[in-house]
């Protein structure tokens, strides 16, 4: 005769429990030995590489630069500070054109300009100040206005200028900072642009 249901109930979850498989377990399913010893051949060949590496040789082992080497040396002249043609084509390239050739009628060419090439007092004087009414230039006569730079630093001014004077095919002495200072102290009390080409002409010495 059968027992109980509750006992037969027992019996069939103790034989449901039985036929179950077991959880899986790492120890049951190790890494493969090759692939343990794939990493210890890689762990061993770092170690050797950075043992037979030199120091401070060849760029090939790395970037062996250090912070005096990549510190920009220090500028000996207003050359190596300023650029005076980067200068020149930011701030006068787009009137004067890149190959100082100007603008037939209304910018005056710097190639071969009296102004340019003669007394650099008043050539400093002109890009201090400005100038603004009638020009002659090369024999040609230009009524505009040339704003003032006087914002710009002495080394910056020299710069360009020097740029202009030797460039083109002009030949002329560079100009130097100390002399555009020199001539911006001279000149403090001028107070606005030039009035035309005359008035720059009495500033010659």
């Amino acid at each position: 005769m059968d027992g109980p249901p509750l006992s037969r109930k027992r019996e069939a979850d103790e034989s449901a429990t039985r036929r179950e498989l077991a959880d899986p377990d790492e120890r049951v399913r190790p890494l493969p030995w090759f692939f343990i010893m794939f990493l210890g051949a890689i762990g061993m060949w770092g170690a050797f590489y950075i043992a037979i590496t030199p120091s401070g040789e060849a760029s090939a082992y790395g970037d062996q630069r250090t912070v005096s080497t990549l510190r920009p040396p220090v500028a000996t002249s207003v050359a190596a500070v300023v650029d005076g043609k980067q200068l020149f084509g930011a701030k006068c390239a787009a009137c004067h054109q890149a190959s100082g050739a100007g603008v037939a009628g209304v910018f005056p060419p710097l190639a071969g300009a009296e102004w340019v090439v003669g007394s650099e007092k008043v050539l400093i004087s002109l890009l201090l100040h400005g100038v603004e009414g009638e020009l002659v230039v090369m024999g040609n006569t230009y009524r505009g206005a040339m704003p003032a730079f006087g914002t710009l630093g002495n080394d910056e001014i020299a710069a360009v200028l020097t740029y202009i004077r030797n460039d083109w095919g002009n030949q002329a002495a560079p100009v130097t900072a100390a002399a555009v200072k020199a001539q911006r102290e001279a000149t403090d009390g001028q107070k606005g642009p030039y009035a035309g080409g005359a008035a720059l002409k009495a500033l010659a010495p």
